[in-house]
């Protein structure tokens, strides 16, 4: 069936609001005729990862839309930056890149972007309600956004992401509709031992196995105690959305469409159920630990970008210690984040420890390992999974305390017990 427009769909489609939300909605309705959508639906809010430099198109296509008058038509938080904005002399990178990524910043914010710089719009104040249609890019943010929200939105992409926002429309497509977010896959983890059902420490090992298990597909993890706090879903669904392309999980308990096994499923029988291993997720924290020996250079936590609850186990592992000299330890957030951590007196205790917080952007984004290119450490099976590749290092995915302890020693501490097979 061909795609519908509204009258005012049309309206924008013909130059009626101008030719930067012209030049937006054509991109709009050629993505729905793409995916064979029926009609657009009105978005209540956007997070715009287009700002985030990634060469001359991405300026080219932002200046674009700001000399054609576009602007944006719902509130739009913006991603991380290239670059910390607070703190440039944390970047280490060519200096052209960093003014390049200035200046795309800047037209966002004069797209009427709102400057977050963060990976991590879910903890701001204001966040999209359950069934709230919404357009996020940023692969955390949009796992986050309909599995531990409930609000709903595809896989949005560069360029995608600010047209929505400019024409307040999307495709009703995907997982914007009721029968794309039934789980198609069970991961049954009843059989682990109690201790590691309980430890922040299995969140991003399994969600590394889930995203590479599961592909595309909509996952349901079953035998995890309910409840599960947002920092642990958190973890979850940024690994498995790295190590896989999944846009949505469901954890029976703990996520809003999984009260039980069989809502999450939608009453149809899965296409697989696997009873999750200590083999398996020692297979899949193994495959994104890719140092060898004891050497560290440095240790990069906060991807996705650290909430306060996650600042909150963190600050008291450091308090009174001090990191090795030869560590270079960096913890990404928000700004709003970073706001409460001086308010709390929680920034000083970490820079006294010898810890930057970074801000804006992302270590695995953005040059900002001064401390070398040697073995990193991080708790971030996202971090792990890209890093190699982006930054050239060696990881070794660890426990946040793991982490800590091998800062603090200068060398990579762990401890396998919770991993052992009895």
């Amino acid at each position: 069936m061909p795609l519908r427009l509204t009258a005012e769909d049309q309206q924008l489609l013909d130059g009626g609001s101008g030719p930067g939300a012209q030049m937006a909605m054509r991109i709009v309705v050629r993505l729905a005729e793409a995916l064979e959508a029926e009609q657009l639906l009105t978005i209540s809010g956007a997070h715009v990862d287009s700002c985030l430099y990634h060469g001359p198109s991405t300026l080219a296509f932002a200046e674009r839309l700001l000399a054609l008058g576009a602007s944006v038509k719902v509130p739009t938080t913006l991603n991380v930056s290239s670059l910390d904005l607070l703190h440039p002399d944390l970047f280490t990178g060519d200096p052209k890149e960093a003014e390049q990524s200035r200046l795309l910043t800047e037209c966002y914010k004069g797209l009427g972007g709102q400057p977050t710089w963060t990976c991590a719009p879910y903890q701001l104040d204001e966040r999209p309600g359950f069934g709230q249609h919404v357009a996020w890019a940023e692969s955390n943010a949009i796992v986050f956004a309909n599995s531990v929200l409930g609000a709903r939105t595809d896989r949005y992409g560069d360029f995608i992401d600010i047209c929505a926002s400019i024409t307040g429309r999307a495709p009703a497509a995907g997982l914007h509709l009721q029968e794309n977010r039934r789980a198609r896959r069970v991961f049954d983890v009843s059989g682990l031992p109690s201790a590691l059902l309980d430890s922040d420490w299995l969140f991003p090992v399994l969600g590394a196995l889930v995203g590479a298990t599961t592909g595309v597909q909509v996952p349901v993890v079953t035998g995890v105690p309910g409840g599960q706090p947002e920092h642990r879903l958190k973890s979850l669904g940024a690994a498995a959305a790295s190590s896989g392309g999944i846009g949505m999980f469901h954890m029976v308990g703990s996520t809003p469409e999984a009260p039980t096994l069989s809502e999450a499923l939608g009453g149809v029988d899965p296409l697989s159920t696997m009873q999750v291993s200590l083999t398996d997720l020692n297979q899949a924290r193994a495959s994104l630990s890719t140092a060898t020996g004891l050497s560290l250079s440095s240790v990069c936590l906060g991807t996705p970008h650290y909430s306060l609850d996650e600042f909150a186990v963190l600050v008291p592992l450091l308090s009174g210690r001090q990191v090795h000299p030869s560590v270079n330890f960096l913890v990404s957030t928000g700004r709003g984040i970073y706001h409460e951590l001086q308010l709390r007196g929680w920034l000083g205790t970490l820079e006294a420890a010898g810890v930057t917080v970074v801000v804006d952007t992302c270590t695995y984004l953005s040059p900002a390992l001064t401390g070398g290119t040697g073995p990193a450490m991080t708790d971030s099976a996202k971090w792990a999974y890209y890093a190699p590749s982006n930054l050239g290092v060696e990881v070794t995915l660890a426990s946040t305390a793991e982490c800590v302890n091998s800062a603090i020693n200068g060398v990579v501490t762990v401890d396998e017990s919770l991993w052992a097979n009895g």
